[in-house]
């Protein structure tokens, strides 16, 4: 074959370090616009970058040269880097360490591009942990309990 063709759709899921409300929705918008551009540079396709104010929702088309993992972390690296710049917070911010990759059929994105976009409205019964906890059964991925989310001394 002469030519190379793919069509591969990934929904990354990662949240803010000890899941702070850090992602004030004053400034949310401005950052997932960011986000989206971010990802276009890192060689990608960003399809859809929305999320709350502890966690990010994006879905992209995946550049097959390249492994999901290099794109998490240059994508948090790279939007660390933009919020300490900004200052739109006196602490400092970091991602938690970890993200869900969830892959999707062509026929399924426009469900996932509404999912994404309606975050508000799906956060208004469930909780990030109740989603995040969902997709991985959904998607039967095996997890302990214990090692999903980094804990801290006030959740023990």
């Amino acid at each position: 074959m002469a030519n190379t063709y793919h069509q591969i759709y990934i929904h990354l899921i990662f949240a803010v370090k000890g899941r702070q409300s850090f992602l004030k929705k004053e400034y949310r918008h401005d950052f997932f616009k960011v986000m989206f551009s971010l990802i276009k540079d890192l060689g990608h396709f960003p399809i859809c970058v929305n999320g709350m104010s502890d966690h990010v929702h994006c879905l992209v088309g995946l550049n097959p040269d390249m492994k999901i993992s290099e794109l998490v972390k240059d994508l948090k690296t790279k939007s660390s880097h933009f919020l300490s710049d900004k200052r739109w917070s006196n602490s400092k911010f970091q991602w938690q360490n970890g993200y869900g990759a969830f892959s999707y059929s062509k026929s399924q994105i426009d469900k996932v591009y509404k999912y994404i976009l309606n975050q508000e409205e799906h956060h208004k019964t469930m909780s990030f942990r109740e989603e995040y906890i969902g997709f991985l059964k959904k998607f039967e991925i095996e997890f302990k309990n214990e090692y999903l989310f980094e804990f801290y001394p006030d959740e023990i």
